[in-house]
């Protein structure tokens, strides 16, 4: 028989309850607790979303043996502390992107997830996409020829709440590390590390970034231009430009989309027919990572979480930003 896995989700919020439901088009996986800093919002969050049990206590949830993974939902400048409680319980982990705030934090949790012999995944869930996967097998077969650009956005607009999430520098506000991640980890997915970083932001008063615009160079320069705003609506989509191709991910492209490819002679849409909201496939992928006893993933590796940093790392340098 195969075994369900218990997930529990650490941090009640709302990129949590579209992993809640995302897991009910998982096989054998099973939405068993939430906890919270506060019993009645984890009580509540357990009743809406169908959760077996509620904790007010995040180490009391950890202390539960039939807990299988947890999915850390909290905000970013949390993940550090909240995964490695959860691995210091030996309790698989989800964590929610950004891994951390920075390179130093990222390698403090892998280096403890192996020291505790434990799973530990960076929840980067536009990876797991089939759409995803497609364009960046394409564009790696050379069926197009080489890339020659690419351009991706991503941008929302909130009205500006120096308390929100979004604008407070305490809670690691700003467009970069919420949402320019997307098209950062698109481009080092599609055309792997930049020979180049430049960088330039607008800043807010409390001191995050509302818009950020980096330029990623490659050999031949070859160039990404990378744009996210949370002062601004955007289409959400991206461009790759090869010697023979145009792939144009429709919007929003970090989530469930489909593929237009146009060449010289012929223009195609590739859909990919899925039918939930997406956080299904990272979930269904840690279930199998946990059924072969595994505690790395064989995709969302710990190589590409700390390229990935690093990259953002290297971009809040280049626009000032400091946490």
């Amino acid at each position: 028989m195969t075994k369900i896995i218990n997930w529990a989700i650490l941090g009640p919020g709302k990129i949590a309850k579209k992993f809640a439901l995302g897991l009910e088009h998982v096989p054998n996986a099973n939405l068993y607790a939430a906890a919270s800093r506060s019993l009645d919002k984890a009580k509540d969050f357990a009743e809406e979303m169908g959760a077996d049990n509620a904790y007010g206590s995040y180490t009391e949830m950890l202390n539960d043996p039939e807990v299988d993974a947890v999915y850390v939902a909290t905000p970013h400048v949390f993940h550090h502390e909240h995964t490695l409680l959860c691995l210091k319980h030996k309790k698989a982990v989800l964590c929610e992107k950004p891994f951390a705030m920075n390179k130093e934090q990222v390698k403090e949790m892998i280096n403890f997830a192996q020291k505790q012999d434990t799973f530990l995944m960076e929840a980067m869930w536009t990876n797991f996409l089939p759409h995803f996967k497609y364009t960046s097998e394409i564009i790696k077969s050379g069926k197009y020829g080489k890339v020659l650009s690419m351009e991706a956005d991503f941008g929302f607009n909130a009205p500006f709440d120096p308390e929100s999430r979004i604008y407070n520098k305490s809670l690691g506000g700003g467009s970069l590390l919420d949402i320019g991640i997307y098209p950062i980890f698109a481009a080092l997915s599609f055309l792997g590390k930049p020979k180049k970083i430049e960088a330039t932001a607008e800043m807010t008063k409390t001191e995050v970034d509302a818009r950020c615009h980096a330029t990623f160079t490659y050999p031949e320069n070859v160039k990404a231009e990378l744009y996210s705003f949370v002062d601004k609506e955007t289409d959400v989509a991206a461009t790759i430009k090869l010697e023979k191709a145009e792939i144009y991910i429709t919007p929003r492209f970090h989530n469930p989309s489909s593929v237009v490819i146009t060449t010289p002679t012929d223009s195609f849409t590739k859909e990919f027919g899925v039918t939930a909201n997406g956080y299904n496939f990272e979930a269904e992928h840690v279930g199998e990572m946990l059924r072969e006893n595994r505690k790395e993933s064989t995709d969302m590796t710990f190589a590409k979480s700390l390229e990935l940093i690093e990259t953002l790392d290297q971009v809040r340098e280049k626009i000032g930003l400091e946490y």
